[in-house]
């Protein structure tokens, strides 16, 4: 009887086992396409700013409850985060939209974005950051 007793790989312990927490099934990736390190990326070409009509601006959304593969940290005051949870508590009283801080952020996000790329200089982002 061998002493070394086998340990599963860290990819083993820590894969996702297909469920979601609604008990609705999502597709995991192939192991292969997980833990090569020689996979090709290939990147979708960006559009130019500007180079978009209003109607394919109109219709991008934000990312709304997925699974989301991006993290980003941002730091705000206790103000703030106490205005964005009054406002997500508002949403949920008087329309019944029951929203996290962060689709409330994706979207208000998505709108500054929308906003700058339909009115460039005259959007509401650019004149508050000239403002400060």
């Amino acid at each position: 009887m061998p002493r070394r007793v086998s340990l599963p790989n860290a990819d083993d312990l820590f894969r996702g086992n297909g469920h979601t927490r609604g008990g609705t099934t999502r597709e995991l990736d192939p192991p292969s396409e997980r833990t090569n390190p020689t996979a090709k990326v290939v990147e979708q070409p960006r559009p130019e700013i500007g180079s978009e009509t209003a109607a394919e601006i109109a219709a991008r959304k934000s990312s709304g409850r997925v699974r989301h593969d991006e993290k980003m940290t941002v730091y705000v005051t206790a103000d703030e985060l106490l205005d964005l949870e009054h406002a997500r508590l508002s949403l949920r009283r008087h329309q019944g939209l029951a929203v996290d801080r962060g689709r409330l952020v994706r979207e208000a996000i998505a709108m500054a974005i929308e906003d700058l790329e339909l009115n460039g200089d005259d959007s509401v982002l650019v004149q508050r950051l000239i403002a400060r």
